[in-house]
C-alpha cells in the first residue's frame, strides 16, 4: 500500500531545535511513523513534553537540553544516538534563525552569527552523522531553510543569505553523498511557532502575513513535519539536492517591517 512508504519502523532520527514548533511537530510525526528519536533544545521541561507525546506513540525519545550554537554540543547528538540506538537512519537540520535588523545595524559579526548558527551547526552535525548512516546502508539528513532563502526583503540581510547558504549547501552536499544518503531542504514559509508568538498575537501583524500569503494563512508546524516524513521516508527516495517549498505559495516577505529608505 502506498500509506506504507511513509512507514520508518525501526529507524532512529535526530530532529534539533526540537523542543517546541517544527522540531516538536516533526519529532511526534517521526515518532508516529515509527522511529525511535534523539531531541535536543536548550529547555529540557520543553523536550520532557515533547518525550512525553512520542511515548504516547510506543516509541522512545532520547533528549540532549544543550545550546547548540556550541558545535561540540551538536556532535554529541550522534554520539547518543550511536550510544542509546545503535544506529542512525534520518538527521533533521532543524535548529537556526537570526532576528531581523535594520542593515547599519547588522554587523559582520551579526551576520557571522547567523550562517554560524543556521549553517555550521548543520554541517557539524551531518560529520558525524554520515558514517553512521553508511553503517545502515543510508539515509536522510534534511535541513530545514526558509523561503527568505529566495525572496528579498528588508532587514532580513543576515537571516536570509545564511538561510540561503543552507539550501546551496543542500544542493551541494547532495552530490557528496549521493547515491546512498540523499539530501534535502524544506523551505518553510511562515509557521506557528514561539519564535512568531511576538507577531500572532498582534492581530495587525498576524492579519498582514495572512493578507500577504497567497493561502491567507500562517502555517501550522505539523504541515512541516508532513514534509519532512516524506522526505524522510521511502515515499521520497527518488528525492535528492531538492528543496520542497512549503510556504503557501509565498514569493514576497510576509513580514514588512517598514523600514524606511536609508
Amino acid at each position: 500500500m502506498i500509506l506504507d512508504l511513509f512507514r520508518l519502523d525501526g529507524k532512529v532520527a535526530i530532529v534539533t531545535g526540537a523542543g517546541r514548533g517544527i522540531g516538536a511537530a516533526s519529532a511526534l510525526a517521526l515518532a508516529e511513523c515509527g522511529a525511535d528519536v534523539v531531541i535536543a533544545s536548550r529547555t529540557q521541561s520543553d523536550l520532557d513534553s515533547v518525550r512525553a507525546l512520542v511515548g504516547s506513540t510506543g516509541r522512545r525519545a532520547v533528549t540532549v537540553a544543550a545550546d547548540l550554537t556550541d558545535l561540540d554540543a551538536v556532535r554529541e547528538l550522534a554520539h547518543v544516538a550511536q550510544r542509546e540506538f545503535g544506529r542512525l537512519d534520518v538527521v533533521v537540520n532543524n535548529v537556526g534563525g537570526a532576528i531581523p535588523l535594520p542593515f547599519l545595524d547588522t554587523t559582520p559579526e551579526y551576520l557571522e552569527e547567523a550562517f554560524h548558527f543556521n549553517v555550521s551547526t548543520a554541517h557539524a552535525l551531518n560529520l558525524l552523522a554520515v558514517p553512521l548512516m553508511l553503517e545502515q546502508g543510508g539515509g536522510s539528513i534534511i535541513n530545514i531553510s526558509s523561503v527568505m532563502g529566495r525572496v528579498a526583503g528588508r532587514g532580513y540581510a543576515a537571516y536570509g543569505s545564511s538561510k540561503a547558504a543552507l539550501t546551496h549547501y543542500t544542493h551541494l552536499i547532495s552530490k557528496d553523498l549521493a547515491p546512498k544518503i540523499r539530501v534535502n531542504a524544506i523551505a518553510a514559509g511562515s509557521t506557528a511557532t514561539s519564535a512568531l508568538e511576538i507577531v500572532t498575537s498582534t492581530p495587525e501583524l498576524k492579519s498582514m502575513m495572512e493578507d500577504l500569503t497567497p493561502l491567507h494563512r500562517i502555517a501550522d508546524p505539523q504541515e512541516i513535519a508532513a514534509a519532512v516524513i516524506y522526505l524522510a521516508s521511502a515515499a521520497g527516495a527518488f528525492l535528492t539536492g531538492k528543496v520542497l517549498e512549503v510556504d503557501g505559495g509565498t514569493d514576497a516577505p510576509s513580514l514588512d517591517f517598514g523600514l524606511p529608505d536609508l
